[in-house]
């Protein structure tokens, strides 16, 4: 019997992703539905194609108990923040992610690109200074920045995104230091502690995953240590920092700046994030659409790998 397929993501931009798909499957394609709209036909299906990065869809319980045939969840990204893998797995379901496929994820650094754009970006205020000038502004000492030759760059998590934002920086000759407990640096200086790594940087840009001791890792005691005037990357997962706590130490430091692809909840909660509010009001946030691995090129590897693993499963 030839499996059926439910994809709640884009995929008809992708090159050869539904040409995969369609090869042993019968393909449903929702590009941005609702939940209530997966709910109302999840039963047919035996298995779920998905991406965190354009969805309003959390995999959980209600649609799991609704998909009564499903076998498997497969998500073209190394996240799993958008599914429930502890009641997935308990009913017997499988995942299917890119978490482990190194060879693959090896070839995708779109995610570190994008963290350092985010720095150079707000480093030099360069969204500021573009929207001052459709406002009619020409005067640079509003946004007079820095140079990265003379700045300290703390890198959170040396897993492969940290690794490849960690070397951008070696050319303009940044002072690059790494806090990850559970790898051995070489190349840069490793902190034993992440308040220590905090306190000397200039910037800090977290590359970790979404585990019990990452959760709200950046709050208001990492923070104590941090300078009035640090920038605080994320193109991790909004689950690292806790926000109601990095407004407030926003408020209190006017200098200070944070550039973040992510937000807490961002798939099921998004309107009420501090962060999205702040940001409305100051010009200390800036904010990208989770765009980090949303490149051509990225895309394509891990949409198509990730199909690729769901017909190897169901052929």
């Amino acid at each position: 019997m030839i499996p059926k397929i439910l994809v709640v993501t884009p995929t008809s931009h992708i090159d050869g992703v539904n040409r995969i798909l369609e090869s042993f499957a019968e393909v449903f394609y929702l590009d941005d539905p609702s939940e209530q709209e997966v709910l109302d036909i999840v039963c047919k299906y035996d298995a779920v194609f998905t991406n965190p990065n354009k969805s309003k869809i959390f995999i959980g319980k209600d649609i799991i108990d609704k998909g009564t045939k499903l076998k498997c969840i497969c998500t073209a990204s190394t996240g799993t923040n958008h599914i429930d893998k502890e009641y997935v797995i308990s009913k017997g379901i499988k995942i299917i992610s890119l978490t482990e496929e190194r060879e693959t994820i090896n070839k995708i650094g779109s995610t570190a690109e994008l963290a350092f754009a985010l720095t150079m970006s707000s480093l030099r205020n360069v969204v500021n200074s573009h929207q001052g000038a459709l406002e009619g502004e020409w005067n640079y000492s509003k946004f007079i920045g820095r140079q990265l030759n003379s700045l300290s760059i703390g890198v959170i998590g040396y897993g492969r995104l940290g690794k490849f934002y960690s070397s951008y920086f070696e050319p303009f000759k940044s002072k690059v230091r790494v806090f990850d407990p559970y790898k051995k640096v070489k190349d840069f200086e490793q902190m034993q502690d992440l308040e220590s790594l905090i306190q000397v940087s200039d910037v800090i840009s977290l590359h970790v995953h979404v585990t019990e001791e990452t959760i709200n890792l950046i709050n208001s005691e990492s923070l104590l240590a941090a300078k009035e005037d640090i920038l605080i990357i994320n193109t991790s997962r909004g689950e690292i920092i806790n926000e109601d706590d990095v407004v407030r130490f926003l408020k209190s430091n006017k200098q200070a700046k944070l550039a973040t692809d992510v937000l807490r909840d961002e798939i099921r909660d998004r309107e009420n994030s501090p962060l999205l509010e702040y940001a409305k009001s100051s010009n200390q946030v800036t904010i990208t659409q989770h765009i980090g691995g949303m490149t051509k090129e990225a895309q394509e590897i891990a949409y198509c790998r990730a199909a690729t693993l769901l017909k190897e499963l169901m052929a």
